[in-house]
């Protein structure tokens, strides 16, 4: 998995919140409502032809900071550059230019399908609409991104509910792909599909990216999913990022509790292997309601005084392996 580390994608501490339903009592008495916290203060940077795996569990702010990064949700603050330009604030029109260089795969490759567009028409209207192919060459265009999916040429005569979920998510990556694009953003792209097409849908993207040179952020609540896919690895918790390095630093020697929860938490295909506490036991606090100093002290088994008043910064621990943690690793064990 090679990749220039040019900055293609640059986040640079971005915050969303979202305003909280009011009670009515609320309401009458004109008092201010709370506000869901989603992703506070979020920092990272994707090389050209660089994967970022971005992991956490539902409701730790990936999907939300994905859809500020494409704008299709409005950052409160922070900065967001794709190849050196600006999007927090950029216009329609400069946003029109970005969009074709960089696209989505979502989560759920059927609700993200128009039910009534036949496939073929759902793959070349993106290329159409930014003007990548003239109309005349729409047909060969599908067929060659069909191929390049793995699909038949006959599949762009039908519809999405005659297809398998692995087979729509295929037609969802090529759709992506039909406007020639330098980045994707995949939001938890396996997710919604059996065990047994996981794999296929990850082993084609990692071929894609690799023909295609592509950067991308892959999206996932379990780790064990971006291990074969993604150069580098961001843990989120909470709307923050918890830690942050190469694949094999993250997996190797985790150096934050929560990282370290969600690699216990994997599943080993051995019976005999005894497994230890998870340390995400509880439930993840509200955004509404975020802890005081380390948000992860609630749930964490290492917790200390320090941690309920300060909260810790990212903080590098070697060469491109950074975690936000007072307990130092070694303390860990203990």
């Amino acid at each position: 998995m090679s990749a220039d580390r040019t900055p293609l994608l640059e986040v640079s501490d971005v915050r969303k919140t979202f305003a909280a339903r009011r009670p009515l009592a609320d309401s009458v008495r004109r008092r201010p409502g709370l506000r869901a916290v989603a992703v506070d203060g979020v920092s990272l940077t994707v090389g050209k032809g660089e994967r970022l795996g971005l992991v956490g569990e539902s409701g730790s702010g990936k999907t939300t900071l994905a859809r500020s990064i494409l704008r299709l949700i409005e950052p409160d603050s922070g900065s967001i550059r794709f190849s050196g330009q600006e999007l927090v604030g950029a216009s329609r029109g400069d946003l029109q230019s970005v969009r074709r260089r960089m696209q989505m795969v979502f989560q759920d490759p059927y609700s993200s399908l128009n039910p009534r567009m036949k496939v073929g028409t759902a793959i070349a209207e993106p290329a159409l609409v930014h003007h990548v192919i003239p109309r005349n060459r729409a047909k060969d265009h599908v067929a060659e991104l069909l191929d390049l999916v793995g699909l038949p040429a006959s599949s762009a005569d039908r519809y999405p509910r005659q297809l398998s979920g692995g087979q729509r998510q295929r037609v969802a990556i090529a759709r992506a792909l039909s406007v020639q694009p330098e980045f994707l953003i995949a939001d938890e792209p396996v997710s919604a599909l059996d065990v047994s097409i996981q794999a296929q849908i990850l082993n084609l993207l990692d071929d894609l990216l690799e023909r295609l040179g592509l950067g991308m952020i892959f999206i996932a609540h379990q780790l064990a999913v971006v291990r074969h896919v993604a150069d580098r690895v961001a843990i989120m918790y909470l709307g923050r990022i918890v830690e942050t390095g190469s694949t094999d630093q993250v997996f190797q020697d985790p150096q934050h509790p929560y990282t370290k929860a969600l690699l216990a938490a994997a599943p080993v295909p051995d019976p005999t292997v005894v497994r230890t506490r998870s340390a995400t036991a509880g439930d993840m606090p509200s955004p509404l309601r975020i802890p005081s100093g380390c948000r992860f002290r609630t749930r964490c088994d290492y917790a200390e005084e320090r941690c309920q008043r300060e909260d810790p910064p990212l903080l590098s621990i070697t060469e491109g392996h950074h975690a936000a943690c007072h307990v130092r690793p070694f303390d860990h064990e203990r």
